[in-house]
């Protein structure tokens, strides 16, 4: 995420009797707006009724962990509608790119939990040193407790529901807190979670800075923060007075590397597609391209192509385009608009916070464009002279949370993955590897630390414990017992 997208920035940071869970079955959609409760919860009260839950093993046997998933399951299935609305009235979404990209992703990844999970859980045996013989070790899987996931406004409904796939798969529980940005999600989620799920074992705590701070203050078993760096740091630093670990998911500049050997038609597209969905605002969308060679003017033209062939003459008119999330960050993106040659697009209206897709030419690599993350429908273009320029150029700022490179060279796959580093790296392709369950999610550096997705978010939520067994029949450890004779030296060194 970039600098401004995640959360508004907060300034720090009786034991319930297993009752039946909910059914997974969600009552109709209510015909008014969804409205906020009147008085928030006490977020200090919440945790503890959370906490005094986790204590009576509510939420560690499998079929409480499945239960939980299948209701969520169904939830997004047969509210798809309602989810789907408050997607369009916070982001512009269509009902197909918020299928895609939110609830059916959700539901995808709910599946593949549910298909697996089982197996993940099941304890690992580990070999024993001669030396310790006889005695068996194995790792078990333990929930860690009450864990807070605090998501962000530009995929508002995925973002704090697949990193809750993980921390209910896992066994815990938690609160999840909505972005305040995205008022119609947040409403939604806070209205229905507590409706299908265990009201005992999860929460939903909405509002701004002051909420967010007094979540910040409590104590939990584990933070997965997803925004940017600015708040992350904040995340961290509250998080770090109760030694509480944290998953920061943070953003970058994403770079695409064009060479001239590959189809530029089709990596335009690509490109086209994954930096244009959402309006550009997603944390792994194409930050910029980096044109090696002379690749740089037939990309232009294949771009502007890709662009009109995708939403049309009039952007603002097609169904498949989003909308700016809110008026500060479109003078934000407004304000890059002059950093280069406007190859398509450029076109605004603050009222609708409609802002076209936007290509960009001849920019200058110190021009502000360049130096944050855009986060938004703007596409610069940066010429280097080749490969060397290009990795150069990458080594050479913050890590990235993805790098994408379209080209025909075999060789440049390899240079490209032995000599930078980043979250992910994909070829010929953005943003899809978010898609793949068994692809690890997550940045490095500055782009985040920690990842989700699939089995590792079932590790990411869980602790891994070591369990050593070994009979107090035949004592074989009084080797190792004082006094250490010279003989009895010898042997243990021969065993170690």
């Amino acid at each position: 995420m970039n600098a401004s997208s995640g959360v508004s920035t907060p300034t720090a940071a009786p034991t319930a009797a297993p009752t039946a869970t909910p059914t997974a079955t969600p009552t109709a959609p209510p015909t008014a707006p969804l409205s906020t409760p009147a008085a928030a919860p006490d977020p200090a009260a919440t945790v503890a009724r959370l906490n005094a839950a986790f204590a009576t093993g509510r939420t560690r046997p499998l079929a409480w962990r499945k239960t939980q998933l299948r209701a969520l399951r169904s939830l997004l299935v047969e509210q798809e509608e309602v989810f789907a609305a408050a997607l369009k009235a916070d982001l512009g979404k269509s009902p197909t790119e918020a299928y895609l990209t939110e609830i059916g992703f959700t539901v995808n990844e709910i599946d593949h939990t549910l298909r697996h999970l089982a197996r993940w859980l099941r304890p690992r045996r580990v070999p024993v040193p001669l030396a310790l013989a006889p005695a068996r070790a194995r790792t078990v899987r333990e929930p860690l407790g009450t864990v807070l996931v605090i998501s962000p406004w530009n995929y508002p409904l995925q973002l704090a529901l697949a990193p809750l796939v993980g921390a209910l798969a896992a066994g815990n529980c938690a609160v999840v807190k909505p972005s305040e940005l995205a008022p119609a999600t947040s409403a939604a989620l806070a209205h229905w979670l507590p409706r299908v799920l265990d009201p005992q074992a999860v929460a939903v705590v909405e509002g701004g800075v002051p909420e967010t701070t007094a979540l910040l203050e409590q104590r939990f078993d584990h933070v997965f923060y997803t925004g940017n760096g600015t708040v992350g740091r904040i995340v961290m630093t509250a998080a770090a007075r109760h030694l509480t670990p944290v998953t920061l998911e943070l953003g970058g500049k994403s770079p695409a590397v064009v060479e001239p050997g590959a189809d530029l038609a089709a990596a335009a597209r690509r490109i086209a597609w994954g930096k244009f969905m959402n309006a550009g605002q997603t944390c792994v969308a194409p930050d910029y391209v980096l044109a090696i060679g002379d690749a740089g003017p037939a990309l232009e033209a294949e771009l502007a192509a890709a662009v009109l062939e995708m939403y049309g003459d009039d952007p603002a008119a097609s169904e498949d385009y989003g909308r700016i999330v809110n008026e500060r960050h479109f003078d934000r993106l407004t304000a890059l608009l002059a950093d280069g040659r406007t190859v398509t697009g450029g076109g605004h209206d603050r009222a609708a916070r409609y802002l076209a897709p936007t290509v960009l030419a001849d920019v200058d690599p110190e021009s502000p464009v360049m130096r944050e993350e855009i986060f938004g429908p703007v596409l610069p273009i940066v010429r280097v002279p080749d490969l060397d320029a290009a990795i150069a150029f990458i080594t050479a700022r913050d890590k990235p949370l993805a790098l994408y490179a379209f080209t025909a060279s075999a060789q440049t796959r390899r240079r490209l993955t032995a000599e930078t580093s980043s979250g992910a790296l994909a070829f010929g392709i953005p943003n899809a590897h978010l898609s793949v369950p068994g692809l690890p999610f997550g940045g490095v550096g500055e782009s985040g630390q920690g990842g989700y997705h699939g089995r590792l978010s079932v590790e990411t939520f869980s602790h891994t414990k070591a369990v050593l067994s070994k009979p107090l029949a035949l004592d074989t450890l009084r080797l190792a017992y004082p006094p250490f004779t010279a003989a009895r030296t010898r042997l243990l060194r021969r065993f170690m």
